[in-house]
């Protein structure tokens, strides 16, 4: 629940221009209100169950939008009852003045985005949620300047087509292959976001090889059958996921307001060190592998410009937000 300091459940995931909200609880809107990102007109939100402390600051949100006369399309996702969730929630917030769409994600649906792509999985909750993951492609490797000087390739479009992936065919004749001048593929990024969840192969399994594990972590160990029966996750338990899925950085949220964080961090690290509890307004920037780790921002998202380690780490999945 809500405590003066903290906001339930509501994740912004931004990659270059675009702003993903993973679920909207109570106070989100005024919590985007207070970062550096504001109120935008965001386009989709993802929902990952239908309990309460995850979805009751939509209806709001949603009204504002109106309020404010905003015309563009918005797509809200979401595991099977989700029409049934909004045929309930139109009676809060009435006629819109923009169009929206829902879609109804089973476990296991992909959604393509070109350079990325957006995967749901299971969870364990005892209700129909899904948690979700966002996997960008495999980048060209490095273009080797030096050896397509000694190819004769010319600067210009030529290259370009070959950082592309393209072959080119020079004015004599010779066709250049990438493979010729590029190095090896350059692995993208993973974030992955999980529901409400007991410790779960399928989480595990969704997550293996993450840069970034949000996870929830309701309790602390000593009250482990309470989190079994609610079908929550422990510290532990979730710091048990992160090290089997060998992820980079595993980022704790959901946290009953009974802890304080720095228990909850403490018990982790003693299974999974690469561990931290973010406040609200924290972010998690995520750099390409080869550019360094993830790496924690306090208060990064009401800066007026995220401090970050290098220029690079900007590049084209900025942060996990809380």
């Amino acid at each position: 629940m809500p405590t003066a300091q903290r906001a339930p459940t509501a994740t912004l995931l931004r990659r270059g221009g675009e702003r993903l909200l993973f679920d909207c609880a109570e106070g989100t809107q005024r919590q985007l209100l207070r970062s550096n990102v504001g109120l935008v007109e965001l386009r989709e939100v993802f929902l990952t169950h239908y309990h309460a402390d995850h979805y009751l600051g939509l209806p709001g949100m949603l009204k504002t939008f109106a309020l404010r006369g905003r015309e563009t399309p918005m797509t809200i996702y979401g595991p099977p009852g989700l029409g049934e969730l909004f045929s309930a929630l139109r009676r809060i917030f009435g006629r819109l003045t923009y169009p929206y769409e829902l879609v109804e994600l089973e476990a296991g649906a992909v959604l393509e985005r070109g350079e990325y792509r957006l995967v749901t999985f299971p969870v364990n909750h005892g209700v129909s949620a899904v948690g979700y993951a966002l996997i960008e492609a495999a980048r060209p490797g490095r273009f080797d300047v030096v050896g397509a000087d000694s190819l004769g390739v010319p600067e210009g479009p030529e290259r370009g087509a070959l950082q592309r992936g393209e072959s080119v065919t020079l004015s004599d004749g010779r066709v250049i292959a990438p493979e010729s001048v590029l190095g090896d593929p350059r692995p993208g990024r993973k974030v992955v976001i999980s529901a409400d969840t007991a410790y779960s192969q399928s989480v595990v399994e969704a997550a293996r090889g993450a840069d970034v594990l949000v996870h929830e972590a309701t309790f602390s160990e000593d009250e482990q059958e309470r989190a079994a029966e609610t079908l929550h996750s422990t510290a532990a338990q979730a710091a048990e996921v992160a090290r089997v899925a060998g992820v980079g950085l595993l980022a704790l949220t959901h946290l009953s307001n009974r802890y304080f964080g720095s228990e909850i961090e403490r018990e982790a690290q003693e299974i999974f060190a690469e561990t931290v509890v973010p406040r609200d307004l924290d972010i998690i920037v995520v750099p390409f592998p080869e550019r360094g780790s993830p790496e924690l921002v306090k208060g990064g998202a009401t800066h007026k410009h995220a401090p970050l380690k290098s220029e690079a780490v900007a590049a084209t999945l900025e942060d996990v937000a809380r």
